[in-house]
This record gives structure tokens, sequence and C-alpha cells, in this order.
């Protein structure tokens, strides 16, 4: 087997320096794994990182969609196109490791499910996070983080805010379009309802491509994201069907059947709609 020398110029005295493992800080992130079934089960710790991994992405997801509403406040799409190219991008690796999960089987799973109690992922604060800012506003969800107020109260900020679609329709109307008042201002708690008006807009938008390429790009990138969005839910469903098949989940959901009306929601409609539309 052939030998690479280390070279000489490589950095072997890190005595109070900055290293890669505390840049990164391994020290916590790699001791946060704490498996709790007794005996261990093997499988436990898949289970663990598979989701601990998602709550990273969604973590990035979130820094990036926060920068993407702050450029369109200031009305400056552009910065959006690259922070959306690298949302798909991060979905992709939450679409992918659904893989891992599912080489889970039922008979493994169930050897250590008991020990979740009532953990859910439906609990995940970043998950509501990140559906509240694409528009899948439900003040309801507010109860599960009765117990944490700090979690609660940040939830019920994103919640009590305009999402990433209607800062969009904002701008749209900052910049001329007929955008109907109801769809810039009103209880932003709610879901967002389809509009006429607005798909007229999107329509002209997608009629003139050439004069409103800023838009028009914008708006696929909003369907990029979307339905990759849709994909990552789609997958998620398959996966805890064939793990747990149609039993509730640990949450109290009713599990799958509840996982599959999820995939009914649209956060952006008139981006869909539009399609139907054109050339009609």
């Amino acid at each position: 087997m052939k030998k690479r020398e280390m070279e000489k110029g490589i950095h072997t005295d890190l005595t109070e320096q900055m290293t890669y493992e505390g840049y990164l800080g391994l020290e916590t992130l790699l001791d946060s794994q704490h498996p709790v079934s007794d005996p261990m089960h093997h499988d436990e710790m898949l289970f663990i990182i598979q989701h601990q991994t998602s709550e990273l992405w969604f973590k990035l997801i979130l820094h990036e969609l926060h920068a993407a509403i702050a450029s369109i406040q200031q009305d400056a799409l552009e910065p959006c196109f690259k922070i959306l190219s690298r949302v798909k991008q991060i979905q992709q690796q939450l679409y992918g490791q659904w893989s891992v999960l599912e080489t889970l089987t039922p008979s493994e799973y169930m050897e250590f499910r008991h020990v979740l109690g009532r953990a859910s992922g439906f609990q995940s604060s970043q998950y509501r996070e990140l559906e509240f800012l694409l528009g899948n506003k439900d003040p309801d969800i507010l109860r599960v983080f009765a117990y944490s107020p700090p979690v609660r109260d940040r939830l019920a900020s994103v919640l009590n805010k305009p999402s990433l679609y209607d800062e969009f329709l904002r701008f749209l109307k900052r910049r001329g379009y007929p955008i109907p008042e109801a769809a810039t201002e009103r209880d932003w708690s709610q879901p967002y309802i389809e509009s006429a008006g607005v798909l007229a807009v999107i329509k002209t938008i997608y009629k003139g491509t050439d004069r409103n390429w800023d838009a028009y790009n914008m708006c696929e990138k909003l369907i990029d994201l979307e339905v990759n969005f849709q994909l990552w839910r789609f997958r998620h469903m398959k996966t805890v069907e064939r793990i747990i098949g149609y039993k509730a989940g640990t949450g109290g959901s009713s599990g799958v059947a509840f996982l599959r009306k999820a995939l009914d929601i649209q956060f952006f409609p008139e981006l869909y709609s539009v399609r139907t539309e054109l050339g009609s």
C-alpha cells in the first residue's frame, strides 16, 4: 500500500490555537446522543442521529429564509435567488436521508419505541417555525409548546408576522402591481387564502416574463421550495407507513392519516393555479 508522508508545513502544535473540533463545538455535538433504552438497542442511535441532523438542516433553512424575508422587505429580490437555490439543495439532503431511516425495520423500532413516551417530531419547534414562515399558520399549534414559554413566544412572534409569500406579495404591491389590499394587510396569524386578484397579477407576470423577470424568477424559486417540501412530506409519510403501519403517533396523532392530510396544503396557491390559467 502506498503511504502519503506528512507534509512539513502541517501544524501539529495546536496548544491554545483554534482547532477543527473547537470551532465546530464537536465535544458538545458528539456528546448529544443519549439513547435511553435499557439495555441500549443498537438502532436507537440511528433514530437519534437521523432526527438531530434533520434539526441542524432545519436550523440552516430557517437562517436562510429569515435572510430572504429581510431582503424582500428591502425591495431586493436578487439575494433571494441564491438563498432559495441553497434551500433547495438542503431540502434534497433532508429528502435523501429518509432512505437511511428506512433501513430501520418494524421489528427493530418496536424494541425501543416505547422509550419515546409522548415525544414526537410533531413537537419540533424549528419545523413549526418553518411551516409558519412558509405560510401554514395555525394558532392552535402554540398549545403544544405551552410547556416552554420561551419556545412558545418565539413561535408566536413568527406566527404573527408576514410569511415569505406574504412579503413577496407586499413587494409586488410596492412595485405597482395591483395586489388586493386584503392580501397585503390582514391577520398574519391565519392561513393565506387564495385570491382571484393575486392570481390575475401572477398571470400577468407569467405572460410577460421579459418585462417581469425578477418577479417571475422569484415565483419559480418559490415553486421549487414548495415542491421539494411536499416531496419531503410524502417521503416522511411513506417512511412512517413502512415502519409503523397505521399505528397512532407517539405524539397522539393518527399517524399516517394525519401526515397524508398535509399533502393537500399549498403554501403558494396562485403559483399552481396560474399553470392552469395560462393558455386557457
